[in-house]
């Protein structure tokens, strides 16, 4: 038995039709009229109602009241402070301390849920924050800023940003170009070598090296200390500049870097410094100013000028990290 494409069409238009009508009710319908008849007319304020056959009118629901049959799912931005500050737990035993304790951290304490499954609020912020750590660990740093600022950039081992991630050995160690153009365009042994680097959040080095970094430069340079030529690093681990100071040869190194991101601030700074660093030195010869961010950390210009006040302290004592630490109490 063949069947025709108007007959298709026939029984696909009826379908159709019966969708529109929605689901029929338990006593028979009333026959339908030979001709059409005139649609009653809308209540006051009322949408009219579709007639069969005819496209069902759009709906006048407002964007503040999602609803599944129009497909707006719109929620408030989770971002904006007031939406990230704001406390979930409903009726709170004590909402004084409940307060407090909020207020004394960036955790994510009163989500006003406990268990597998968090809020679509909860959830929607941590992927927002989590978007902005990866913005900063795969951006680069503007090449205007450098520019501007007097830095020539070189390069470690590193060959790309992958690589960069599973292999933080070769962001310790200079790629052989690297130490050429820096052994011709740096000056040879002086008292403090200024090194930026982008580390792990370029966002850092973007938002806060045109704050601390002339504030660092005019300091050295008023208690009479020789400045090197500084330069930026690219795929830059903090371990660098013991490879770096085997080619300047400075008495103090200063690495401004970009931190690892967190979920509450992904821009933060640190200032790591060395008595002259060389190969085999390590975490306990440095020392370090973190959480330079004016998002809730240690503002730019502040940390600049402590950095300063450091470096005298290193010179005077000839000495970083741990063994500063014994000389300053006493101990050596």
């Amino acid at each position: 038995m063949s069947v025709s494409a108007t007959d298709v069409r026939e029984v696909v238009e009826q379908v159709l039709a019966e969708l529109r009508r929605g689901p029929t009710p338990a006593s028979p319908a009333p026959p339908a009229p030979t001709s059409p008849a005139p649609a009653p007319a809308p209540a006051p304020g009322s949408a009219p109602t579709p007639t069969a056959g005819a496209p069902a009118a759009p709906s006048a629901a407002p964007r503040s009241a999602p609803s599944a049959a129009t497909g707006d799912i719109d929620v408030p931005d989770p971002t904006l402070p007031a939406a990230r500050h704001e406390l979930g737990v409903v009726d709170p035993a004590n909402p004084a301390g409940l307060v407090n304790l909020a207020s004394t951290t960036a955790a994510r304490l009163a989500v006003g849920r406990a268990g597998p499954r968090p809020r679509t609020r909860t959830a929607l912020l941590f992927s927002a924050d989590h978007a902005v750590t990866q913005d900063a660990i795969f951006g680069d740093v503007p090449q205007a800023m450098l520019d501007e600022l007097g830095l020539f950039t070189v390069q470690t081992r590193v060959t790309g940003q992958d690589e960069f991630l599973l292999r933080p050995d070769l962001g310790r160690l200079l790629c052989d170009e690297a130490r050429a153009t820096i052994a011709q365009r740096c000056v040879a042994k002086p008292q403090v070598q200024i090194v930026v680097g982008d580390g792990l959040s370029a966002a850092a080095v973007t938002n806060n090296l045109p704050q601390i970094y002339p504030v660092i430069v005019q300091g050295l340079q008023s208690a009479g200390l020789s400045v090197g030529t500084p330069f930026f690093v690219r795929f830059c681990r903090v371990g660098v500049i013991n490879d770096i100071n085997d080619v300047v040869h400075a008495d103090v190194v200063l690495l401004l870097i970009g931190e690892r991101p967190g979920l509450g601030v992904a821009d933060a700074m640190s200032v790591y410094s060395g008595y002259q660093p060389t190969a085999g030195k390590t975490d306990a010869h440095r020392d370090v100013i973190c959480m330079i961010t004016a998002n809730g950390g240690t503002n730019p210009l502040e940390a600049g000028a402590f950095a300063v006040e450091h470096v005298k302290t290193v010179l005077q004592h000839r000495a970083s990290g741990v063994e500063l630490r014994l000389m300053q109490s006493g101990s050596r």
